[in-house]
């Protein structure tokens, strides 16, 4: 697999019962690249997200990240590697401040084990200050700093999206995988996120992969585009190309 390729998706199917979710599905997404997925509800777009972070068996076919197969490993092993994601429905710990569930994310990367935690033994305290200030330095970038202490469970919708995306950062992910980001928001908001996705790029060297409903943010934000319906990739290129396609407009984009 070529270096410049850090996900290749390879024939991927995923059946429940006799309903197939995703029926054959091959791509490579480019190292930098924001990708994205779109289609019409129900076409397959976050079960195959649920199959690449390993949530989700798949039926038939193969995943290489950065050329290691993670076909079947485990949603840990594969977030360990570099992987990160967000979720269609959102899956913030409600009771918990916004601190808190970055700070729950970013511990995948402390040594301390749970006996140095609860004794205050090395390296755990100078762990958990590292691990608090990355924390607010990730609330800050998503401009939610001063709600640190509020429950997550108190923000508006949009704001939860943007906590899970600090959530994800702080995995230090090389692959983000975006489920809906801009569900919920404004349209100002909507503007907002689509430069905010490309500065994450650019400040984490970031590969991106979006799930996204809003077509003007997908069609002015991605370097490339597939399309899926009823479980099966109907195009795949540049936003121009897949706009215009006759296959995408019957089957989501309308006339």
């Amino acid at each position: 697999m070529s270096e410049a390729i850090v996900l290749e998706v390879r024939h991927i199917t995923r059946r429940f019962g006799g309903l197939y979710a995703v029926d054959n599905v091959s791509f490579a997404v480019q190292r930098g690249e924001i990708f994205g997925l779109i289609g019409p509800n129900g076409a397959g777009k976050t079960t195959l997200f649920n199959v690449i972070t390993g949530m989700t068996p798949p039926t038939h076919g193969e995943l290489f990240y950065e050329g290691i197969n993670i076909t079947n490993k485990r949603p840990h092993e594969i977030a360990m590697l570099g992987v990160a994601r967000t979720f269609q429905n959102i899956r913030l710990f409600g009771t918990l401040t916004a601190l808190e569930n970055v700070m729950i994310a970013r511990h995948i990367h402390t040594k301390s084990g749970v006996l140095e935690g609860v004794l205050g033994l090395p390296p755990a305290p100078q762990e958990e200050r590292a691990v608090r200030q990355r924390a607010m330095e990730l609330l800050e970038l998503v401009g939610l700093a001063e709600a640190a202490e509020m429950q997550a469970r108190n923000f508006s919708y949009g704001d939860q999206r943007r906590l899970e995306i600090a959530r994800a950062l702080a995995l230090e992910p090389k692959l983000l995988l975006l489920d809906e980001p801009a569900a919920g928001m404004n349209q100002n908001e909507k503007s907002a996120l689509s430069a905010f996705i490309r500065s994450i790029r650019e400040q984490f060297n970031l590969t991106i992969v979006l799930i996204e409903h809003y077509v003007p943010l997908v069609m002015g934000l991605c370097d490339r585009i597939a399309v899926l319906n009823f479980g099966q990739l109907i195009a795949l290129g540049a936003p121009e190309a897949v706009q215009n396609d006759p296959a995408v407009i019957e089957a989501y984009l309308g006339e």
